[in-house]
């Protein structure tokens, strides 16, 4: 089946690296350390711990709507057609921290033409990169480990993941839940810390959704609580909450996002994703009334053989309040997503993405107008090493 880690890249938890590590060791500098090194002493460990990974994917799709814009509605990331595109291509360098008084850092400098502009450390109109992530952390000696960063991050809500080299999704469309009921990154502190084997929990304090800096003078808060009651069943708990209008400290944002994993064999992984967002007196449907979203979507993926699997995605959406979606209206938005993966090897894999999405209205852009249905077909190659 397609290369993923344990859990979804979101949990708070880091994941340990599934991919591929390269490890570099910087010549130059060691050479200008050995000269001011006496002849005999111990060799500088801390090189050694950084570790070099890249991400790279690529990808054509098709869109049967054939939008006058070039634009298909309600993607990210996989938004271009009819285009062969380099998506993003990400160099991670870090030190990654492993047990109590261990530091680290982590920097994911991303570019490429995907990049949606929501995500980016600045507004970047023109220049297409990102500084995905860049953190420091330190696990301080409390227990088995209390784990802090502090820095930009990707967040803790979702199934689904900004892709890189130590995880990837199943589909290669993203689900409308990953693009429009949460937020895709933050900004601050959070700590985390395992209980046990099966009980760990996060908390954080942030800037709000997608900002590096602050829109208002009050800070969102976040938190997750992931329980593993048997090997095969995780179940993950999220939320954060806060003020994330421009100049307001007041209007309240929640968000309560569940995810649900399920191998129940070997070659077999279920998984379920739902969300529920409230913000205070912002609906464009009833003006005053709270804006509400949620949605649900539900993942199979069976690996066929060692090499091929096929996923399965269908979700759901309701923008309620008009204002996620944009359409100042009480919109409905589902999709089906089948696609198809084969791994040449640890590092290369080729999946395909036939993804039907629909409507209770027109607003998928078709040519010049709008419909209520949209066909797209796709295929991805990534490189990860």
């Amino acid at each position: 089946m397609p290369h993923r880690i344990s859990a979804p890249a979101r949990v708070s938890v880091p994941p340990s690296r599934a991919g591929p590590s390269r490890r570099i060791h910087f010549g130059v500098a060691m050479l200008a350390l050995s000269f001011a090194t006496p002849a005999g002493s111990q060799e500088v460990k801390w090189f050694d711990q950084i570790a070099v990974n890249a991400f790279v994917s690529t990808a054509y799709v098709y869109n049967g709507n054939r939008p006058a814009t070039g634009i298909s509605s309600y993607r990210v990331f996989d938004f271009i057609d009819n285009s062969f595109n380099l998506d993003v291509a990400e160099l991670v360098v870090q030190i990654a921290p492993t047990k109590p008084n261990d530091a680290g850092f982590r920097v994911d400098l991303a570019v490429g033409n995907s990049i949606p502009q929501v995500t980016k450390s600045q507004d970047q109109t023109v220049a297409q990169f990102d500084l995905q992530q860049l953190f420091v952390s330190y696990i301080a000696p409390v227990g088995s480990g209390l784990r802090f960063d502090f820095g930009k991050y990707v967040t803790h809500l979702g199934y689904e993941l900004i892709e890189g080299y130590d995880g990837y999704n199943d589909n290669y469309s993203r689900s409308i839940l990953f693009g429009y009921a949460i937020p895709f990154t933050h900004t601050g502190v959070k700590a985390s810390y395992a209980f046990s084997s099966k009980v760990a929990a996060m908390v954080e304090v942030v800037n709000g959704w997608d900002l590096v800096r602050d829109n208002n003078h009050s800070k969102s808060i976040g938190a997750q609580l992931s329980l593993t009651p048997v090997a095969p069943f995780t179940v993950l708990f999220n939320w954060i909450g806060g003020p994330e209008i421009a100049n307001d400290n007041h209007t309240n944002r929640n968000v309560f996002d569940a995810v649900a994993i399920l191998k129940p064999t070997k070659t077999l992984t279920l998984g379920v994703n739902g969300d529920y967002g409230i913000e205070d007196g912002t609906s464009t449907v009833n003006p005053g009334a709270d804006a509400i979203w949620k949605g649900i979507a539900g993942y199979a993926t069976l690996a066929v053989t060692r090499k091929f699997s096929v996923a399965l995605r269908g979700e759901t959406f309701h923008d309620e309040g008009g204002v996620r979606l944009g359409t100042g209206t009480r919109a409905t938005l589902s999709e089906v997503t089948f696609t198809p993966a084969y791994k040449f090897t640890d590092h290369v894999l080729l999946r395909g993405d036939l993804r039907y999405d629909k409507a209770n209205q027109p607003i998928l852009t078709k040519r010049a107008t709008l419909a209520d249905k949209q066909t797209t077909i796709g295929a991805n190659v990534i490189f990860v090493y």
